[in-house]
């Protein structure tokens, strides 16, 4: 079998995280700009069970194709997760330091990736 694209473990990350109501998704495009991975999907939970839901809900639909997270760093409580699926890379920020961070601002260069909400999400 073959391992899904970068692609489709950012989408497949992304859908993941809207169906948990994820808000102000994101998928940075990194590919040809950094060494550090090929997409960075950026959101934000508006309370720390939110986040770690969204955080839960990306790691079962992934888990599920096979793909298994490398590393983990934050916690919801400090308002920042990180999971590091090789060549994607999702962030998970609560308001505040989403707000702070700006990642968006920091790679305001990189294409950012259409997501359409999966079939039998609400909104």
């Amino acid at each position: 079998m073959t391992p899904p694209s970068a692609e489709a473990v950012a989408r497949l990350a992304a859908r993941a995280a809207l169906d948990k109501r994820a808000v102000d998704l994101v998928v940075l495009d990194l590919q040809g700009m950094s060494s550090l991975a090929d997409f960075f999907l950026v959101c934000t939970g508006r309370s720390t069970a939110q986040m770690d839901t969204i955080a839960e809900a990306i790691a079962i639909a992934l888990r599920a194709d096979g793909i298994r997270v490398r590393h983990r760093e934050g916690t919801a409580e400090s308002g920042w997760l990180l999971l590091d699926y090789g060549d994607v890379v999702v962030h998970i920020f609560g308001e505040e330091p989403r707000a702070f961070y700006g990642l968006e601002r920091l790679w305001g260069d990189a294409p950012v990736l259409s997501v359409e909400r999966g079939v039998g999400s609400r909104d």
